[in-house]
């Protein structure tokens, strides 16, 4: 019975995906006498929590939660932030039984949660659903834990391996994946706290690169751009002032052109440089001050090159792929599988999940690294 209720409570978690990043999405759900009596979830960033909410929803429905259990998808925060802590709602409420999925690994959580309700002799019990809870909220647990960004690599592609073509376009639509795909990919974007591509997708598609509808929030914009070929007129830098945009690109660069980058920095967007003499993958570099700046997702939209080069590099947590039905053959000038057959060994995809849109079929899938990082076994 009592993973019943858990699932419902992540159920109630999913509602809250792409609305309440970069903190998690947490669901709950209040029994007393075999009835649920309050449900509620963490609906926007910097809302009252999905504790807070359930015990609302007890108010609501006329229901006095004294002596009821709690079924929440992750532990109840105990610090003062944008809210109030969770457990001093709970102990007030008198809840005598809490079942928690999985701990906070953040520095302010990490068992103190769990802590205070034991101290105020409210069971606790951890573990229920705890893979699929991890799994919900993986990119939080790994920033929390380890500092470092989740990074998921996107692309689309038709049955044979083709994805979208720089120059020329294949005959009639640029577009390999369908609506309904494009408009997923959009969710995509509101989880994330930063989006990359290389300069080269910039020149083809001059892309936006925000997520529509806006949800009062927009990611951070990076562009992998050595050469700071960059148009000063590209949708990017037009709009650098409104959503930020970030220029990767090399220090020797910058020093012989001082006016190309002066013209990029007056228009809103930030240079961010590196040496060519780094002792470290540049992509290392760069996905450490993505972190340093609080980006815990960041979403790799780039095409071929640059997605090869962070799997090579073994820095990829999850990849995501809308497998178009069709067949480009000749007309799809650039070949995923080309670049990627480059790589010494196959890359295992694990908790593999699949969906459809309309005719479209997404492929999600988390790498072996993502999974010792949030501490989850593979699955066999």
């Amino acid at each position: 019975m009592g993973i019943k209720y858990m699932q419902m409570a992540l159920k109630l978690a999913r509602r809250g995906v792409g609305l309440v990043e970069p903190n998690p999405a947490v669901g709950a759900v209040i029994v007393k006498a075999n009835q649920i009596i309050g449900r509620g979830w963490h609906k926007k960033f910097g809302g009252p929590h999905a504790e807070i909410n359930a015990l609302q929803d007890c108010k609501t429905l006329g229901v006095n939660p004294r002596g009821a259990t709690m079924y929440v998808t992750l532990e109840p925060c105990s610090h003062q932030g944008k809210t109030a802590p969770c457990t001093e709602a709970i102990i007030a409420a008198g809840l005598t039984k809490v079942f928690v999925a999985t701990i906070d690994p953040s520095e302010h959580a990490n068992g103190t949660g769990l802590e205070q309700l034991q101290n105020a002799k409210i069971q606790v019990q951890t573990g229920l659903c705890e893979i699929e809870a991890r799994l919900l909220n993986a990119p939080f647990i790994k920033f929390a834990a380890t500092g470092r960004c989740w990074v998921t690599l996107k692309w689309a592609q038709s049955i044979d391996g083709k994805v979208a073509t720089t120059e020329p376009r294949p005959s009639g639509s640029g577009w390999i994946s369908g609506e309904q795909s494009r408009k997923d990919v959009h969710k995509l974007r509101r989880r994330a706290g930063g989006i990359l591509v290389g300069i080269n997708t910039v020149l083809a598609d001059d892309p936006l690169l925000t997520a529509r509808p806006s949800k009062g929030k927009n990611p951070t914009r990076i562009v992998t751009d050595s050469f700071l070929r960059i148009p000063l007129d590209c949708k990017l830098i037009k709009t650098a002032r409104k959503s930020p945009v970030l220029i990767y690109t090399n220090e020797s660069t910058v020093r012989t052109n001082p006016e190309i980058a002066a013209k990029i920095t007056k228009n809103g967007a930030e240079l961010l440089t590196y040496l060519d003499t780094h002792g470290r993958s540049n992509l290392y570099f760069l996905l450490d001050e993505l972190s340093k700046r609080g980006i815990a997702q960041l979403l790799v939209e780039g095409g071929p090159t640059i997605l090869t080069s962070f799997l090579k590099e073994n820095l990829a947590d999850q990849i995501v792929v809308y497998i178009a039905p069709k067949i480009l053959a000749a007309e799809g000038s650039v070949d995923i599988t080309g670049p990627m057959a480059q790589l010494t060994q196959a890359i295992d995809l694990h908790y593999v999940d699949i969906e459809h849109f309309g005719d479209d079929v997404r492929l999600t899938g988390l790498t072996e690294k993502a999974l010792s990082e949030i501490s989850i076994s593979c699955c066999k």
